[in-house]
């Protein structure tokens, strides 16, 4: 399983990078050491957006911005002979695909794996970004 940069983490959960070493130091986001360096395991990371995201604040809206592709972490993967549902937390957002087990097979998709998720009206397609 990768392990994330603190970047990488802080954009996921869509928070500052600040914001993720804070929570290390106050022990809510366990670290490990990558390449000399602080990291977050990816494992970790997708339990950690789901407890976040299991009370989002609602605040007020005065504006909003749909975007098409929301880059995430995926939280759960469950498979049978045919199909797969993929859940993913993009920030604030948990994005729920339908695939193709062979699909979700192919490129690898279980909790803690970075991945990316095109929405066309009703269709979600779950790609995986450029390292």
């Amino acid at each position: 399983m990768p392990n994330l940069r603190i970047s990488e983490a802080a954009a996921l959960l869509g928070v500052s990078d600040d914001t993720v070493r804070r929570w290390v130091e106050q022990g809510r986001l366990p670290s490990v050491q990558g390449g000399g360096r602080m990291a977050i395991d990816g494992r970790e990371l997708a339990s950690f957006a789901q407890q976040l995201a299991e009370s989002p604040e609602p605040g007020a809206t005065t504006a909003a911005s749909a975007r098409n592709r929301m880059r995430g972490i995926v939280t759960r993967v469950l498979k049978d002979g045919v199909m797969a549902q993929v859940e993913m937390q993009a920030g604030p957002f948990r994005v729920v695909s339908l695939m193709s087990r062979e699909a979700a097979d192919e490129l690898g998709l279980e909790p803690g794996v970075v991945a990316v998720a095109s929405i066309k009206s009703t269709h979600v397609v779950v790609e995986i970004p450029e390292a």
